[in-house]
């Protein structure tokens, strides 16, 4: 019998409070070499909707498997139709005081690293670099056939060609960068193989069900394993893909900072949990540090940044 992912996580009565004060974070920055770990609640700011928390899409939306994926034609015929309408709304996301404060305090040497778990691209958009994408990037597309990569811009081109007055109205847009549509409003949407070989086309990203590949996860481990210290930034840690870094991290004797507005599967293994607004409260930490966050960097969200480099290599 198939088995659905774990989507959801209940937070028991024994964790620890959250607070306030930002403090102990400002103190791990300073001494330098923290590593972050970014979750869906960064990108909120930017219109990308969480997962979970106060109006989360998994109230109203089950995400793609790889399972569903790959065994029906009908769910990829749903799938694409949702996300082809969902990219022209999450491809033009930008950069928000999060992410712009992230990257001021790598440019200051304050950070070893970033992981994300978001497949935005909106880390390097704001001038983060060597940024770790765990889950991959929508901005990519790989054939299950030949493992060629390609560009989504150019899979969008080839998706309005195919489905000429495609324009249904979506419900909401999703942090996987699907729209809410119905199969009615689906209709005969027509999905495009691969043109090298004539596969079937997959966005680069790890779907609920599929494994993150083996040396992206030792990649992370080897980042945690040189961090002085672990910062999370808006993430449940529902899914063990993130939280296995926060056990490591915590394992190793190095401090845990968790900034999520709600408790978090990684809450007993913290420091602290300051329960603030992410823009606001590294904003705050930037002034606190003296450290000068910049606008947004580039207006192509990333998107074309490094496309086809050693990150999407390992997603084959």
């Amino acid at each position: 019998m198939r088995m659905r992912p774990t989507l959801s996580w209940t937070p028991t009565g024994d964790l620890p409070p959250g607070t306030t004060d930002l403090e102990p974070v400002a103190d791990a920055l300073r001494a330098g070499g923290v590593l972050v770990l970014s979750g869906a609640g960064i990108s909120t700011e930017s219109g990308i909707p969480d997962y979970r928390g106060e109006g989360g899409s998994l109230s109203r939306h089950t995400p793609m498997t790889y399972q569903d994926f790959t065994g029906s034609e009908r769910a990829r015929r749903r799938y694409w139709a949702r996300s082809h309408l969902g990219w022209r709304t999450f491809g033009r996301a930008r950069p928000n005081a999060g992410h712009r404060a992230v990257a001021a305090f790598g440019r200051h040497g304050l950070l070893s690293g970033v992981i994300t778990q978001n497949v935005d691209r909106l880390h390097q958009s704001a001038g983060s670099e060597d940024v770790v994408e765990l889950h991959g990037s929508l901005a990519r597309v790989v054939c299950l056939g030949c493992g060629t990569f390609s560009s989504r811009h150019e899979l969008a081109r080839r998706l309005e060609e195919a489905n000429a007055g495609f324009a249904p109205v979506a419900a909401g847009i999703n942090p996987d960068g699907d729209a809410d549509l119905d199969d009615e409003q689906v209709g005969d949407f027509q999905v495009v193989p691969c043109t090298v070989c004539g596969g079937i086309l997959k966005p680069d990203v790890v779907f609920f069900g599929e494994n993150v590949p083996p040396p992206r996860v030792e990649e992370c481990r080897r980042l945690v394993r040189e961090a002085a210290s672990l910062l999370v930034l808006g993430s449940s840690l529902t899914v063990m893909s993130g939280l296995r870094f926060v056990r490591q991290a915590a394992d190793a004797g190095k401090p845990v900072l968790i900034i999520n507005r709600d408790p978090t599967r990684g809450d007993r293994h913290a420091l602290v949990r300051a329960t603030l607004p992410l823009g606001a409260a590294l904003t705050t930490l930037a002034d606190r540090l003296g450290v000068m966050v910049r606008d947004a960097q580039r207006s192509d969200g990333g998107a074309r940044s490094g496309e086809f480099g050693a990150e999407a290599g390992a997603a084959g």
